[in-house]
C-alpha cells in the first residue's frame, strides 16, 4: 500500500514546483443535476427577494432530484443564500442548472420585509466609505471598530423597521438585527426598502476561497499525520439550538442548546475575527460547520464516527492525486486508514483487566470482550484513537519493527525496562531476523503443518500413556515406548 501510493508521489514533487498554487481556484458556483427527474425541496426555507429570484434562507436546505418510481436519484445540499434555479413539483433535465451563488462572497440576508436602518454604523468609528477603483461606484465596509478603546463597545449591525418605525420581529422569535463582522460591505442606504430574501450586506471570502494550497505532497503528509490544519473548521457536536451568550475578551461565546431533554449545551468561545454564518435562534445539525475551514481529522472522529472519518481521509488525499491526473486505488489508502485506526482509548475497563485511558489494540479489546461475553461479564468500551502514520508505526505490537523505524534506542530502551517479548508475527520483524516472511501462499500451509505437528504429537503421546497404562506425559516429555518414540522424533525433522 505504502509503495503504491509513495510511487506517483515522484511525479508529485515534480509538478507541483511548476504549477505553483494560486492559480487552483478550487470552488463551485453552481449545482447541476445529473438526471432528468422532479424537484422537491427539502426543509423549504426559502424567500423571494425583490429581483423575483428564489433564496435558499437555511443551511440546511436541498434540492431532492427525484425519478419517476418517486426515488430519490440525487439530494443537494445549498449553501446559505444559494438562488434556486427551481421550485418545488418542476421538471428537470439532465445538466439543468439547479441552483447558483456567488463564490467570492457570503451574503447576510434579510428574513423579513421592511426598512432598512444602520445601528452603531458611524463614519469613521466603525464604517467607511471607500470608492471601488474599477467601477467608480461609493461603498460602506465595516471596519474593525475594536482597535480602539474609544469605539470597542459597538456592535454594528443592520437592523429591519417596519412602517412603525420599530425593529421588525422574525418568525424565530427576536429582533430582525443582522450584526455585522469587519470587512463585510453594505450593500443598501439607510431608510431604503428591502423584500425579504434581500442580500442586505456581503461578506469578502476570496481570500479563503483560494483553499489552502498546500497542494501536492504537504498535504498527504499533513493528512497521513493527522495533524490539525491551522485555522481549522468547527464542527457541531450536537444538534440543537444556536444561542449567542456573553462575549470573553476577543471571543466570541456560542452554545448550542440540544432539542433532547436532559442533554447538556455545548459551548464554543471563537475568536471574533471569523465570521460565523449563524444567527441566534438558528437550528444546527450534528456534524454542520460553525466555522468554515479544513475540517481536523480528530473533530470527525469524535463527532461523526470512524467510517465518515474513512472516508474524508480517502476523499482527501485522492484529491491531492487527481488533481495531478494519477490514478490509485483505494484499497491502498484504506489499508493505511486501518493502520492510523489500530488503537482504542478504554472509557470503562468493566470486568476486563484494562485500565481506564489505556491505550490497547483494537483486536485485543475485541477478544478480551469475546471472553467476557462467553462468561456472562461485563465488556469494557472503548473509543476508537486517530494515530499519525509515525506514531502507529511507533506504537506496533512488535518493537524490532517500531526500532527499525525511528529512535532506536527510545524503543529498545523501553522493551528492555518493560521486558517485552516479540512473537516475529509481522513481515519486517522476521525479515531482521532472517526468517522467511508469514506471507504468500506457503504460509498458511506452514502454518497448518505446524498444527498437524502438534496435534500427532499430542496422539501419539496419548496411545504411548494408554498402552504403558503410564501416568499422561506432557509434550516436551521423551516418550518411554520403545516402539512409539521414533515417530514423534522422526515427523518434525522430515518436515
Amino acid at each position: 500500500a505504502a509503495q503504491s501510493i509513495g510511487e506517483p508521489g515522484t511525479q508529485l514533487t515534480m509538478r507541483t514546483f511548476h504549477i505553483g498554487g494560486a492559480a487552483q481556484l478550487a470552488d463551485q458556483s453552481f449545482i447541476e443535476s445529473n438526471f432528468d427527474g422532479e424537484v422537491k425541496i427539502r426543509n423549504r426555507n426559502v424567500a423571494r427577494n425583490s429581483n423575483g429570484d428564489l433564496m435558499a434562507m437555511a443551511r440546511n436546505v436541498a434540492i431532492v432530484v427525484v425519478d419517476k418510481s418517486g426515488a430519490e436519484r440525487a439530494v443537494h445540499r445549498l449553501q446559505y443564500g444559494a438562488r434556486l434555479k427551481v421550485d418545488e413539483g418542476d421538471q428537470v433535465k439532465r445538466g439543468q442548472r439547479l441552483a447558483e451563488w456567488d463564490p467570492f462572497t457570503r451574503p447576510i440576508l434579510t428574513e423579513v420585509d421592511g426598512v432598512i436602518g444602520f445601528e452603531d454604523l458611524t463614519e469613521g468609528a466603525s464604517m467607511s466609505e471607500q470608492i471601488d477603483e474599477a467601477t467608480g461606484i461609493a461603498k460602506r465596509i465595516v471596519i474593525d471598530w475594536r482597535s480602539s478603546p474609544r469605539t470597542a463597545s459597538l456592535r454594528p449591525a443592520l437592523v429591519i423597521k417596519g412602517p412603525d418605525g420599530k425593529i421588525v420581529k422574525v418568525a424565530r422569535g427576536g429582533d430582525a438585527r443582522y450584526a455585522l463582522p469587519v470587512e463585510s460591505i453594505i450593500s443598501f442606504e439607510p431608510g431604503a426598502k428591502v423584500n425579504a430574501g434581500d442580500v442586505i450586506a456581503r461578506i469578502s471570502v476570496n481570500s479563503a476561497k483560494t483553499r489552502d494550497i498546500t497542494g501536492g505532497l504537504p498535504r498527504v503528509a499533513e493528512l497521513f499525520e493527522a495533524r490539525r490544519p491551522k485555522d481549522h473548521a468547527i464542527i457541531a457536536e450536537i444538534s440543537g439550538t444556536v444561542q449567542f451568550g456573553k462575549d470573553f475578551k476577543n471571543k466570541q461565546r456560542l452554545t448550542i442548546v440540544p432539542n433532547e431533554e436532559g442533554a447538556e449545551p455545548v459551548e464554543y468561545l471563537i475568536p471574533k475575527s471569523k465570521h460565523i454564518h449563524l444567527q441566534d435562534g438558528d437550528v444546527i445539525e450534528k456534524g454542520e460547520y460553525i466555522v468554515d475551514g479544513n475540517p481536523a481529522p480528530h473533530d470527525i472522529l469524535a463527532i461523526k464516527g470512524v467510517e465518515e472519518l474513512a472516508a474524508y481521509l480517502v476523499n482527501e488525499i485522492q484529491e491531492v492525486y487527481r488533481l495531478q491526473g494519477v490514478n490509485i486505488n483505494d484499497k491502498h489508502i484504506e489499508v493505511i486508514v486501518r493502520q492510523m485506526l489500530q488503537k482504542v482509548d478504554i472509557v470503562d475497563p468493566g470486568d476486563t483487566d484494562f485500565l481506564q485511558g489505556e491505550q490497547v489494540d483494537a483486536t485485543e479489546l475485541e477478544a478480551a470482550n469475546e471472553i467476557m461475553r462467553s462468561e456472562g461479564k461485563k465488556e469494557a468500551v472503548g473509543t476508537p484513537v486517530l494515530l499519525g502514520i509515525t506514531k502507529a508505526s511507533l506504537q506496533t505490537r512488535s518493537f524490532i519493527s517500531a526500532a527499525s523505524f525511528q529512535e532506536t534506542t527510545r524503543v529498545l530502551t523501553e522493551a528492555a525496562v518493560n521486558g517485552k517479548v516479540d512473537t516475529l508475527e509481522g513481515l519486517k520483524e522476521n525479515v531482521i531476523v532472517g526468517r522467511l516472511i508469514p506471507a504468500g501462499t506457503g504460509a498458511a500451509m506452514t502454518k497448518l503443518r505446524s498444527i498437524a505437528n502438534m496435534r500427532d504429537t499430542l496422539i501419539l503421546a496419548q496411545k504411548a500413556e494408554e498402552s504403558a497404562g503410564a501416568p499422561a506425559l506432557s509434550l516436551a516429555a521423551p516418550s518411554t515406548q520403545p516402539v512409539a518414540a521414533p515417530k514423534p522424533a522422526k515427523a518434525p525433522a522430515a518436515e
